[in-house]
């Protein structure tokens, strides 16, 4: 497909937060809405981008993306994310961090508190917070997944099963519109399954962009958290699932 320079553009916007709104595009290039209407559905039709309400963004297919095109994803949101979940941590916790991008955005966030005990799947986070004398990382033992430094697989779950912690934090590769939490490699959900079913408050870290996404494997619902941490929730059902389930949700001003 050719672009020209505009859709170039659009395509880049979209990498980097994973979505883009027709509104903010017509302003930013001082175009009418039906002329950025049209470059989505020219973006569209080449499958470089999905139609979403309002807007277009990156297709999700039955594949995840790759770790480092995750990372750009939404990455100012992530960092206010992962800040919020780590002002629910006080010193002295015990705690679980998944794998994850947005996790990983938490364990950053982690650095100056004391006293904390990680367990963690994530290589990424243990040698992060590893540098920090008055943090203790506990890492599973398993396959480590190459693509991402995660660590799954039967036997990252029965060390997990070891643990009852105060915490734990997760995320999900999408979140289907009745509350399901979604992903795409079924060793990775049994190891959050574990995750979920041994703390005692568990934090879902989500951006927004996980509302316009699929994945095949079923993780939990949304009701099974304590608390959800998101940049913004803007589907009525899940606000309605949290209330009705005692999910305390949150979301961070950019």
């Amino acid at each position: 497909m050719f672009l020209s320079v505009r859709q170039q553009q659009i395509l880049d916007i979209a990498k980097a937060d994973g979505r883009v709104i027709v509104d903010d595009l017509a302003s930013k290039f001082g175009v009418t809405p039906q002329t950025i209407r049209k470059d989505l559905n020219d973006l569209c039709d080449h499958r470089q981008l999905v139609r979403i309400h309002g807007g277009a963004a990156l297709p999700s297919g039955s594949e995840n993306l790759q770790y480092e095109k995750r990372r750009l994803i939404a990455s100012r949101e992530k960092i206010a994310i992962g800040r919020e979940a780590a002002h629910l941590i006080p010193n002295n916790a015990s705690l679980f961090i998944n794998i994850g991008t947005t996790t990983e955005a938490v364990g950053e966030a982690l650095t100056d508190h004391t006293e904390l005990m990680v367990i963690t799947n994530n290589i990424n986070v243990a040698n992060r917070l590893r540098l920090y004398p008055s943090i203790e990382v506990v890492i599973a033992g398993g396959v480590v997944r190459g693509s991402d430094g995660g660590i799954v697989g039967e036997a990252a779950v029965d060390f997990i099963r070891q643990f009852k912690v105060d915490y734990a934090v997760i995320g999900a590769s999408a979140i289907d519109e009745d509350g399901a939490l979604l992903d795409f490699d079924f060793r990775e959900v049994k190891v959050a399954q574990a995750i979920i079913a041994n703390a005692r408050h568990v934090i879902l870290v989500c951006d927004s962009t996980k509302f316009e996404r699929t994945a095949p494997v079923r993780i939990g619902h949304i009701s099974q958290v304590d608390s959800f941490i998101t940049d913004r929730c803007p589907d009525p059902r899940i606000r309605g699932i949290c209330k009705e389930s005692d999910v305390r949700l949150v979301e961070v001003a950019i």
